[in-house]
């Protein structure tokens, strides 16, 4: 039993409430639960209670066992002078005010039906489990986890804008910045994206504004700062890179970053040399992408502003130092598919809400045009009977997993809801 499951019935009036009675035999009529306080202090502020018939209008406080009133010291703390009401599972001790009077105490484990402990207790088992609810989640009704969807994807914007809200401080509102920014991360893949992030942010993107029209200045410009162009250079072309590195590594006052770039067990298609080719090859080409892709609305058309492919070297390279087969590492569709999920959608999301055009109905038209992402959580969800159709819903169930169901969070999520309150 945990202090927040008693949260969780006192706020949703989830007992017998026609038939309470304080410790002291006196009846107790709930008018208004209450404010609930994730804060330091009561746990629910500005609650009405009618005891014997006297309305009272205050704090309730909750608690397992009656006697943490005097482990946590509320005793000695004025904040808790004007709770009207202590809720507890056991009454163990007797609790006084400050007029030595007894603080009227619900003790609940009285009220709660056994079929609601029940569906507690199969939730929060011990036993180790994928996610709480996975014997029991194919029952919830489909109307439930539908709604319960959306919700978790816009939520799971919501994360993801803290990163570009940060970035967006720090540049002044540069959207164009933050864009080439979050693109270079999302380059990067999950392996060098940090890696990717700090070379973005290494630099004023004042400069890249000034270089991007010469593709050999920009590709300088990236692969210098990465350390790529560092040491004992024998290749031409590398070396060619590099005197115009230190050209404008003397203009600029440019400082490279220390190269923690990974190629190990990487596909070569994605070692960094390649993605930040093709990353040169997309910022060359458009000199106004961020209000481009504001614009696009139909997947097709995404495509085809993002369909890039490296230059003639690194079509026969995917290192500085070795030779290789020709080819044309165009960015793929499914890499596409990530930039577009992972860097455009969330950043589109701040952008509308900041200009207090907030238009949910056009971010999921935009989101469900993508087919689910594969991988091991969504085929696990798939197992339990929990089908993703696109990629609005792969996103939500990603975000179900990590903020909830591994956190344990089932009083804060409506699947868990559901399965506390069903009834046989």
């Amino acid at each position: 039993m945990k202090e927040e499951f008693l949260h969780f019935l006192w706020q949703y009036k989830l007992f017998d409430v026609n038939v309470l009675k304080t410790t002291k035999n006196e009846d107790v009529q709930i008018l208004k639960s209450g404010n609930y306080n994730k804060n330091s202090g009561p746990d629910f502020f500005n609650s009405q209670v009618r005891i014997n018939n006297q309305l009272w209008v205050g704090n309730v406080e909750i608690h397992i066992n009656s006697s943490d009133w005097y482990l946590h010291k509320h005793e000695g703390d004025e904040n808790y002078d004007a709770v009207i009401l202590h809720v507890v599972w056991s009454n163990d001790v007797d609790v006084f005010m400050k007029n030595n009077k007894p603080i009227p105490t619900l003790e609940l484990k009285h009220f709660v039906s056994k079929e609601l402990l029940g569906n507690y207790h199969n939730l929060f088992s011990k036993q180790q489990r994928w996610i709480p609810c996975e014997n029991q989640i194919k029952e919830v009704d489909v109307f439930v986890i539908k709604n319960w969807l959306e919700r978790l994807y816009f939520e799971r914007l919501e994360s993801k804008s803290v990163l570009i809200k940060e970035l967006l401080e720090q540049s002044n509102n540069d959207y164009e910045a933050v864009l080439f920014q979050l693109l270079a991360k999302n380059f990067g893949l999950k392996v060098n994206g940090e890696a990717f992030l700090q070379l973005a942010t290494s630099f004023d993107f004042s400069i890249l504004r000034k270089v991007r029209f010469n593709k050999l200045q920009l590709e300088a410009l990236l692969f210098g700062q990465a350390g790529f162009l560092d040491g004992d250079v024998q290749n031409v072309d590398q070396l060619q890179l590099k005197k115009e590195y230190k050209y404008l590594q003397h203009k600029y006052s440019l400082h490279v970053i220390a190269n923690g770039f990974q190629f190990f067990r990487m596909r070569p298609n994605n070692f960094p040399t390649i993605r930040l080719a093709q990353l040169v090859a997309l910022l060359h080409k458009h000199q106004n992408l961020f209000s481009k892709l504001m614009e696009l609305e139909k997947l097709e058309d995404f495509y085809k502003l993002l369909s890039v492919e490296v230059n003639d070297f690194w079509k026969t390279h995917y290192t500085f130092e070795t030779a290789s087969k020709k080819s044309n590492k165009k960015l793929t569709k499914s890499f596409i598919d990530l930039l577009i999920i992972n860097t455009i959608i969330p950043l589109k999301f701040v952008y509308y809400k900041s200009r207090g055009e907030e238009d949910q109905e056009k971010i999921l038209k935009l989101i469900q045009q993508f087919k689910p992402e594969k991988n091991s959580i969504i085929s696990k969800f798939l197992d339990l009977k929990i089908k993703a159709k696109n990629a609005f819903e792969s996103q939500a169930l990603l975000e179900l997993k990590s903020n909830y169901c591994a956190k344990k969070r089932c009083l804060q999520c409506a699947i868990g809801n559901s399965l506390l309150r069903k009834t046989n």
